[in-house]
């Protein structure tokens, strides 16, 4: 499932956000779609910005909920679909840091004028995560834990019931994956 969203992904137009989010806006169970494409790109641009883990998956939470209650407002300009995501996720970002004092901004208000969107970066942490989840199991386990997590090899040594040898290289090939990866989609 996994590599059949992959290729999806990879082909993916502006004709196809047009259909999804009037499929959406008809039948509100068909966000999943959008949710499905945009989820990597919404987290990395927030985890790129906010690094804690759990307010990040919180705040990527609260970015799909208010665009699943706002989809039937989205209206189509020809704009990425992502690029509101996006939007909603600045105001969300701002909002939890003005926690205090702030006013609540809608999804439709724009982003503070202070908050440069560097959709290459955002594009790039996708991509890393989307290939994260396509590593084999251990491996895939292993990045988790050490980058993730934070775990010593020792830790996951004990976890997996191997030896620190054995975790470093699933390390080690996990990384050389990814690098070939990402270094074969720069190209």
């Amino acid at each position: 499932m996994v590599a059949r969203r992959a290729a999806a992904k990879a082909t993916h137009t502006g004709a196809d956000d047009r259909l999804l989010i009037e499929a959406a806006q008809k039948d509100p169970r068909r966000f999943g779609d959008l949710y499905e494409l945009n989820f990597e790109r919404v987290y990395a641009f927030i985890v790129s910005r906010i690094h804690d883990r759990d307010a990040a998956q919180d705040l990527t939470s609260d970015v799909f909920h208010k665009a699943l209650s706002s989809i039937s407002r989205f209206e189509w300009r020809g704009v990425p679909f992502s690029a509101w995501l996006l939007r909603i996720a600045a105001n969300a970002i701002a909002d939890r840091s003005k926690r205090g004092d702030r006013e609540v901004l809608s999804p439709d208000d724009p982003p503070e004028p202070t908050v440069e969107i560097d959709m290459t970066a955002v594009e790039h942490r996708a991509r890393l995560f989307q290939l994260v989840g396509e590593l084999p199991t251990d491996q895939r386990y292993v990045i988790f834990q050490r980058f993730v997590e934070q775990r010593s090899i020792r830790e996951i040594a004990q976890q997996l019931g191997r030896s620190e040898g054995a975790v470093k290289q699933l390390q080690f090939r996990a990384l050389e994956k990814l690098r070939s990866q990402m270094e074969g989609a720069n190209a």
